[in-house]
């Protein structure tokens, strides 16, 4: 009868909703295919998602955030609307309340976007909570205590990385840096040594299938199609863990530049817990192959990929939503 909490994460890549009681019931790519003549939404989420890249003409599929923020306010509403009516968790004459996630560094009229999409797609009361936080407390961090947190959540559009203490950020910073981009640089990499084009889901599965970041960790190769910028031509060229390292260089020394930012900032008693504790990688680009080697010999402190990365986020709001009252101060 009564409308059930409800906790997203609104990612750049993926959406994930969490409802209070009965955990991650939904996880989706963050995708709208419309038609372009009617403005019509043909499909949302898991099936718009296999139309990236192969529709007709007239179909285009969106990807409506981009960078951790709303690109395109009407296609985010209208996915957001079509996730929550499919959840069903609207109550007789009661609306949920929704815990929605957004990067450290948005703007005060980019968070008005992210609640108003909310609030329009049948949310009652919208709190918006940053990022690296809840992801911090979905991987398992107490972080209400008075001592250093640091996380490092890398997802498709953003990287965020925040020294937490006492419930609330200390330091923290967001760039650019991060899936969608190494995907980017994987794509232009081969344009440019193998004269071949890529679509996104080719480099993504390069990425995932023999891509590393750290020198000599994995030695893998794979078969790869595209087309031929020469003759125009579909043609198979075969490509080494090594030349994706040399892809992601760049993308990820961004990440580490950060990552070495925010311990500047940080006040020394809490950078004494961070030598104790470490430091916890969560959102998908955790999952990249070393990449957790490379930020424990650059920042010369323990690194640990937490255990479900994709997750964190969606579990944090989860919590955060078992104990609204308790924070609601902060809204």
């Amino acid at each position: 009868m009564f409308a059930k909490d409800i906790g997203i994460d609104l990612g750049t890549a993926n959406v994930l909703i969490h409802v209070k009681g009965k955990g991650i019931v939904l996880n989706e790519p963050s995708v709208v295919a419309i038609d372009k003549q009617s403005s019509r939404v043909l499909a949302v989420g898991e099936e718009a998602s296999k139309m990236v890249g192969r529709t007709p003409g007239n179909i285009i599929a969106i990807r409506p955030m981009k960078d951790g923020v709303i690109a395109d306010f009407d296609m985010t509403e209208a996915m957001l609307r079509h996730f929550i009516n499919k959840l069903n968790v609207k109550g007789f004459l009661s609306k949920p309340r929704i815990l929605i996630c957004c990067p450290t560094n948005i703007t005060s009229v980019e968070q008005k976007a992210i609640r108003e999409a909310a609030e329009k797609s049948g949310g009652k009361k919208v709190y918006l909570e940053e990022e690296p936080k809840v992801a911090a407390i979905g991987a398992g961090m107490d972080i209400f205590q008075p001592s250093g947190n640091m996380v490092i959540d890398i997802g498709g559009g953003t990287t965020d990385v925040a020294v937490l203490s006492m419930g609330d950020i200390v330091t923290s910073q967001s760039i650019n840096a991060a899936g969608d981009m190494f995907d980017d640089d994987i794509i232009q990499f081969i344009k440019k040594k193998y004269k071949l084009l890529i679509g996104e889901r080719t480099a993504e599965s390069i990425k995932m299938t023999i891509g590393t970041v750290f020198p000599g960790s994995r030695k893998e190769e794979m078969d790869i199609r595209g087309r031929d910028m020469v003759t125009g031509l579909p043609r198979t060229i075969t490509i080494h863990s090594e030349e994706v390292l040399e892809a992601l260089t760049e993308s990820v020394s961004l990440i580490i530049q950060s990552a070495k930012n925010v311990l500047e900032k940080t006040p020394p008693e809490l950078s004494a817990d961070i030598i104790d504790r470490g430091v916890f990688l969560t959102g998908g680009g955790a999952l990249l192959h070393g990449i957790d080697q490379l930020l424990a010999e650059e920042l010369k402190v323990p690194v640990f990929v937490s255990d479900n990365p994709l997750s964190c986020v969606a579990i944090g709001t989860g919590l955060l939503l078992e104990n609204i009252d308790k924070v609601k101060g902060h809204y």
